[in-house]
């Protein structure tokens, strides 16, 4: 928690001072506070970010919720960032950490029409109470919460098929063709309602054109249960990677060699 969360709560600066001296609380950065429990995680610190101090929706997505949800074996082993979303910045001191983890944060709202994490309230724990909130109505958001560390604190984070069309936005720059096609090769069991919900709130044609791109190459079952028609593909080309090949269905550019990625 930072100084701020601690003031509100009637614990000055004086008496913060005190619990630091006496080993009741550490102090990573300043103004920035924790229990002295072991090495600091990013878990932790996001756990944190959204159990407690922001009134916003935060949550993890992209390639790291894809790593953490068993697609690993097509990306790092190792979590070297840490993809954050959600419509405000979370607070300057987060990247001073000394952690091994760099983070990255993406304005959700910028992929998203009617951003689906809006009235998550920041909160999958109710902290007075000590009780878990039900997150099954945002699912169709794409969110989700997984138990991490061995209190089982709720971790918030894009499901499989959010957390793809998040990493999707991210292609070519700092994405790959051949990681999106590899992981698509394993989506069989992705959801059709939730990727219809999600692919008409979508506001980026590059992404929605690249999700079909790589559906079609894989023909998961699911792929027929889409209404594409619903879906805003926009008009006119799309230069994705210059010197590279048209996809003359969804008229992008993609590397020459992506036939042989498959």
């Amino acid at each position: 928690m930072d100084a701020a969360w601690l003031e509100a709560r009637g614990i000055a600066s004086n008496l913060r001072a005190y619990y630091v001296k006496a080993g009741w609380l550490e102090q990573p950065v300043r103004s920035v506070y924790r229990r002295p429990r072991g090495t600091l995680s990013w878990q932790q610190v996001v756990i944190s970010l959204q159990t407690l101090l922001l009134r916003v929706p935060l949550h993890v997505g992209g390639r790291t919720a894809l790593e953490l949800q068993g697609f690993a074996h097509y990306l790092s082993h190792e979590t070297k960032t840490v993809h954050l979303y959600g419509p405000d910045k979370p607070p300057a001191w987060l990247e001073k950490l000394n952690l091994p983890q760099r983070f990255l944060y993406h304005n959700s709202t910028t992929l998203f029409r009617n951003d689906p994490t809006k009235g998550l309230g920041s909160l999958v724990w109710n902290v007075a109470d000590g009780i878990g909130r039900d997150l099954s109505r945002f699912q169709g958001g794409g969110l989700t919460s997984l138990a991490w560390g061995q209190w089982d604190w709720p971790l918030t984070l894009s499901q499989p098929e959010r957390a793809y069309l998040e990493m999707l936005d991210e292609l070519p720059r700092h994405e790959s063709f051949h990681q999106a096609d590899m992981i698509m090769q394993s989506a069989a069991n992705f959801s059709p309602r939730r990727l219809q919900k999600l692919l008409v709130e979508c506001d980026s044609v590059k992404v929605k054109r690249l999700f079909f791109l790589f559906a079609d190459r894989h023909r998961h079952a699911w792929l027929k249960r889409l209404d594409k028609t619903a879906i805003d593909l926009g008009k006119g080309k799309r230069m994705l990677v210059p010197g590279g090949r048209l996809d003359p269905v969804y008229l992008i550019t993609v590397p020459e060699d992506l036939n042989a990625v498959s």
